[in-house]
């Protein structure tokens, strides 16, 4: 058995589909970023929500950047 497939397999996703992850993410961070400020106490959001977020959404910019080189 060669070391090679010992190694568990990474999912390989299309530019197209990284890209649609990395807006998906922007519109996750954009709401709950925009929810920090509402006058309704039960759409408002946490920064514990807003750092999650920010994060996911740099986690996928990444996963696109490493993917188009």
């Amino acid at each position: 058995m060669s070391p090679q497939s010992d190694l568990p397999s990474v999912p390989q996703f299309s530019s197209q589909e990284l890209v649609k992850e990395v807006l998906i993410c922007f519109d996750a961070y954009a709401r709950i970023r925009g929810g920090r400020e509402s006058i309704l106490a039960a759409s408002r959001t946490t920064g514990q929500q807003e750092n999650k977020a920010f994060n996911d959404l740099a986690e996928a910019v990444d996963r696109l950047r490493n993917a188009v080189g």
